[in-house]
């Protein structure tokens, strides 16, 4: 059964920045990917970043693009997510999944269902 540990949250001011940390195990065999959702209170989860195994396939969401950057340690079978100018509207409990790379034309996603894994990690931005 995969489980996920996520870490990394806490609460930031606006324009502050945060590095969380997800570590994987139990996946899928055939799964390939990372992806990164984040839930809001009374929101659907939105898919925010997702990074192939490799390291070759990245997606941002645009709402986040130019601000978070996503990575991951292969031997470690874990990602993590530098989210920088962070805003109020980034707030919610953030969460990993792994899933299936996929190709759409060019552009290149990672297919992984949005439900939570393991607790999460909240993040909280305010002024």
């Amino acid at each position: 059964q995969e489980q996920m540990v996520e870490s990394g949250g806490g609460s930031v001011q606006v324009g502050g920045s945060l590095r969380l940390s997800c570590a994987a195990s139990g996946s899928p065999p055939n799964n390939n990917c990372f992806h990164w959702f984040r839930r809001a209170p009374g929101k659907e989860p939105e898919g925010v970043a997702a990074i192939s195994y490799g390291g070759l396939g990245i997606y941002y969401s645009n709402s986040v693009k130019g601000r978070f950057d996503i990575s991951r340690d292969h031997r470690k079978n874990a990602v993590y997510l530098q989210m920088n100018s962070l805003k109020s509207e980034d707030s919610g409990l953030y969460y990993c999944t792994t899933g299936r790379a996929f190709m759409d034309g060019e552009r290149w996603g990672c297919r992984a269902g949005s439900s939570i894994r393991g607790q999460g990690t909240q993040v909280d931005v305010g002024s």
